[in-house]
């Protein structure tokens, strides 16, 4: 077994009740130890589609890349997320963005995430949990526009749940 290791997830969600879903999303995920903030975002690219709520989870895991993709496509099948337009609307998007001492360059996953580096609604939240991993320039030079809105737990002074705690219900879109 591995050693459990540093690794962030990015969620997203634009159809339905948003908040709830990325709720019902981070509960699900195992070894959670910190969420960011959630964040209101235009999106980037694809067909013309609502805003999406999005936000970075940090997990400190055993798993490996290809485990923690399985992870997120099961969150994404529960969620009802339904593939038909590429970077279209989506009920849930659970993306592996980095895992700790980890690269894969595979058809069906990329780790680190090939385009976390363009995406400022991928960034800015990951930048709460692991200012290591985020230098300002690469901040600053990230598409798109990102609005903070609260938090999972809908208290300001806490980013997300305690240590290896989940998160709970917040606001409603």
């Amino acid at each position: 077994m591995r050693a459990p290791r540093r690794a962030y997830l990015g969620l997203g969600s634009n159809l339905g009740d948003r908040w709830a879903t990325l709720a019902r999303a981070v509960a699900g995920l195992p070894d959670v130890v910190a969420v960011s903030g959630v964040y209101e975002t235009e999106p980037v690219g694809g067909p013309p589609q609502g805003p999406y709520l999005n936000l970075v989870a940090g997990l400190r895991t055993a798993l490996g890349p290809r485990e923690l993709l399985r992870v997120a496509q099961g969150l994404e099948a529960e969620a009802g997320r339904v593939r038909t337009v590429r970077f279209g609307p989506r009920t849930l998007d659970v993306d592996v963005l980095w895992v700790e001492g980890e690269t894969v360059a595979e058809p069906d996953l990329v780790v680190p995430h090939p385009r976390m580096w363009e995406r400022r609604f991928v960034l800015a939240p990951l930048a709460e949990l692991a200012p290591d991993l985020v230098p300002a320039e690469a901040l600053a030079g990230a598409q798109g526009e990102v609005r903070r809105i609260g938090t999972l737990g809908g208290d300001e002074r806490f980013p997300g749940p305690p240590l290896g705690g989940r998160a709970e219900r917040g606001p409603r879109d």
